[in-house]
This record gives structure tokens, C-alpha cells and sequence, in this order.
């Protein structure tokens, strides 16, 4: 559960950057959300990657 505590966490620290973009305007604000974003992409790639592993382990 560690791990999507980790997801959670990011997406909760990125909740003031999109409010600040979307409903205001605040163009630096967008680069943190497109930022937070692609590490969003990586942990959730590198998570799948774990589950399978874990997954093939269980086949042998």
C-alpha cells in the first residue's frame, strides 16, 4: 500500500497547481500540474512494472 500512498500523495500535493491554473490563470502554476504530471507517468509506469514482476513470480 506504500506505493499508492505515494500516488496519492503526489496528487494531493498537485491540487493547489491546478486550481491555480485552471480557475485563475497562473501560467507557472500549469508547468508545476504538466511537471507533477510526467512524475505521475513515471511512478505509475514503475509501479506496473513491479506488479508484473510480482505477478510472473507467482507463475513459476
Amino acid at each position: 500500500m506504500a506505493r499508492f500512498d505515494e500516488v496519492k500523495e503526489l496528487i494531493l500535493s498537485l491540487e493547489g497547481d491546478f486550481d491555480k491554473f485552471y480557475n485563475k490563470g497562473n501560467q507557472a502554476a500549469g508547468t508545476r500540474v504538466r511537471k507533477g504530471m510526467q512524475d505521475l507517468k513515471t511512478l505509475a509506469q514503475d509501479i506496473r512494472a513491479e506488479v508484473q514482476n510480482k505477478k510472473n513470480e507467482g507463475e513459476k
